[in-house]
C-alpha cells in the first residue's frame, strides 16, 4: 500500500487531470455564432438517434474503485473542488457560463475516477439537474446533492445555510475588494 502522501498526490493529480480534460473538451465546444452548446448537441443527437448523445449524460467511464481509503480521500477532494467551483461562479452568469457549469458537472460525473460513485451521482443528476442561474443557486444545489449523497452513505447532513463557511473558496480578499470598489 502506498504511503498517504503518495495517495494524496495521486488524488490531487487525478482531480487536476479531470479538470484539465474537462476544460479542453469544453474549450473546443463553446457556442460560437449560434452553434448549439455541448448539452444541446448531446440532446439533439439523442433525439435524432446519433451515437454521441451520451457525451454528457452517458454512463460512468471509470471502473469501480476498490480501495476504501482512496475512495474517501477522492470524495473529500471532489466535493472541495465542486463546492469551490460553485462559490466562484458568477452571481449573474451569461448563458455561456451557465452552459459551461452545467456541462462541467455532467462531465465531472462521467469522468469521476470511482465508477460506482459516478453511476450513483449520475442518478442524482438525472433527478436533480444542476442549477446554474446564479452563484447562490449553484451553491445551494451543490449542498443539496451533497446531502443526498451523504444520506445514502449514512453521513451527517450539512446545514446549507452555512455551506460557504464549510467550503471557503479562499476568495475572501477578492470579495472584500469587490465590495470596497462597488459604488455606495
Amino acid at each position: 500500500m502506498a504511503p498517504p502522501a503518495i495517495r494524496s498526490r495521486f488524488v490531487l493529480l487525478a482531480l487536476f487531470g479531470v479538470a484539465l480534460f474537462t476544460f479542453l473538451i469544453l474549450g473546443g465546444h463553446r457556442s460560437i455564432d449560434g452553434q448549439p452548446s455541448p448539452i444541446q448537441q448531446a440532446n439533439s443527437n439523442k433525439q435524432g438517434g446519433g451515437s454521441s448523445g451520451a457525451l454528457l449524460t452517458g454512463h460512468a467511464i471509470a471502473p469501480k474503485l476498490g480501495n476504501a481509503t482512496a475512495k474517501a480521500e477522492l470524495g473529500r477532494a471532489a466535493w472541495k473542488v465542486l463546492h469551490t467551483t460553485f462559490a466562484r461562479f458568477p452571481e449573474k452568469p451569461s448563458e455561456e457560463e451557465k452552459e459551461a457549469l452545467r456541462s462541467y458537472v455532467h462531465l465531472f460525473q462521467r469522468l469521476y475516477p470511482c465508477g460506482e460513485c459516478a453511476e450513483h451521482f449520475g442518478k442524482v443528476l438525472a433527478k436533480y439537474p444542476p442549477q446554474v442561474s446564479s452563484r447562490s443557486a449553484a451553491a445551494m444545489w451543490g449542498c443539496m446533492v451533497h446531502n443526498i449523497v451523504n444520506k445514502r452513505l449514512k453521513k451527517p447532513q450539512f446545514n446549507c445555510e452555512n455551506i460557504g463557511d464549510a467550503y471557503d473558496c479562499g476568495c475572501g480578499d477578492d470579495e472584500k475588494k469587490e465590495k470596497d470598489a462597488a459604488p455606495a
